[in-house]
């Protein structure tokens, strides 16, 4: 077997390892970007800890099969950049949402969330959610509530009790 077929054969498994340790991938088409501006997104995704590569589409497509996700291989055209998260769900999408607002030439074209394969609308609204932070402090403020509350009316009885007895 030529050099070139096993060189192939080792990046397919590279990638589809990628896809399968993924939390999430973004699938993006970077035509239009300037060369600073696809370093500045790379910049911004490393700082977050995510990998952000070029690979061929016909080995990108090899190894999505190999790794059972054959329903990204239809976004697969044209020139794609892949945003790999192994961590956070999140971060990939938001980033990548972001510097899309800014930036009109990327366009975000699939994802797959948590293995599964997820359209344009669905990384977006991924990209909307609150931060895990937020979600946190949302979640303590439904909780504290009932208390508060509580805490309230048995102070309002108390002070009207008071009122009756003096």
């Amino acid at each position: 077997m030529s050099k070139a077929i096993e060189t192939k054969k080792v990046h397919v498994q590279e990638i589809a390892e990628k896809f399968s340790a993924a939390a999430s991938i973004v699938v993006v088409d970077y035509r239009g970007l300037t060369v600073a501006q696809v370093t500045e997104l790379r910049k911004q995704l490393r700082e977050a800890g995510v990998e952000f590569k070029v690979y061929k589409n016909t080995l990108t497509r090899r190894a999505a099969e190999t790794a059972g996700l054959e329903g990204i291989n239809e976004f697969l055209t044209g020139p794609n950049a892949i945003a790999f998260s192994n961590e956070d769900v999140v971060a990939p999408a938001k980033i990548i949402n972001e510097f899309a607002k800014k930036n009109e030439a990327l366009e975000i074209k699939a994802g797959i969330i948590e293995g599964t394969v997820a359209s344009v609308e669905d990384v977006k609204a991924l990209a909307e959610l609150p931060s895990r932070e937020g979600l946190l402090s949302m979640l303590l403020s439904v909780l504290q509530a009932p208390v508060r509350n509580f805490a309230l009316a048995t102070k309002a009885v108390a002070e009207q009790k008071e009122e009756q007895g003096a």
